[in-house]
């Protein structure tokens, strides 16, 4: 992992993704979890000031080192117990069906081997439980995916690996079950990175 990705990277993404629109979606999606908890792709923490107080525990992963030493200073201070690992979400050593909900926010869209990962995230969900996800992705609309698929490439550099074109729905069904999905354009970003996939699954 070099530099940019350990130092730069995780600076410019604490700082863009700290905005009270991330932040409302954050608190709307977070509000039903439950349980024993898994979140792929933790990041710098951002989510752990919405999640509900009476988690029973709450295990991060995140491959990023550099992320991970922002997201401590976050975890100090919470009153959650958090059980953190710097691993990928595509190779989790937790065993089968440990959790009651696993997390997921705006992650599905730099993880190289994304459909491992969501395979990962189904084998160790218990059969009742319950995916939690917010994530951008490719828009219904050919102009627009025209040119989410021209800034791609650019968007991986600059964003550490992050895909603006990713077919989220597809992806999530091949493992499964959409209970609950809203899709929409996040007002005041551009649309080429804005398309939102939010919503809650269950195994298929």
């Amino acid at each position: 992992m070099g530099f940019y990705s350990r130092v730069v990277f995780p600076r410019l993404l604490d700082w863009s993704m700290s905005g009270a629109a991330f932040a409302a979606q954050r608190q709307q999606l977070l509000k039903e979890v439950t349980g024993n908890v898994l979140e792929i792709g933790f990041g710098t923490g951002l989510n752990l000031a919405y999640y509900p107080e009476a988690l029973e525990q709450l295990t991060i992963v995140d491959p990023n080192p550099g992320v991970n030493a922002i997201a401590q200073k976050r975890i100090q201070a919470s009153d959650i117990q958090v059980q953190s690992q710097i691993i990928s979400g595509e190779s989790l050593p937790m065993a089968d069906e440990t959790f009651d909900s696993v997390v997921s926010t705006w992650t599905l869209c730099s993880i190289p081997q994304v459909e491992q990962a969501l395979a990962e995230t189904a084998r160790v969900l218990k059969p009742e439980g319950r995916f939690f996800f917010i994530e951008h992705g490719l828009s219904p609309e050919p102009d627009v995916q025209l040119w989410q698929n021209r800034l791609t490439p650019v968007q991986k550099i600059i964003a550490d690996g992050c895909y603006l074109n990713r077919p989220i729905q597809a992806l999530l069904e091949q493992r499964f079950k959409l209970l609950r999905l809203d899709t929409f354009y996040e007002p005041g970003f551009p649309k080429v990175a804005s398309y939102f996939y939010r919503g809650i699954a269950a195994k298929a």
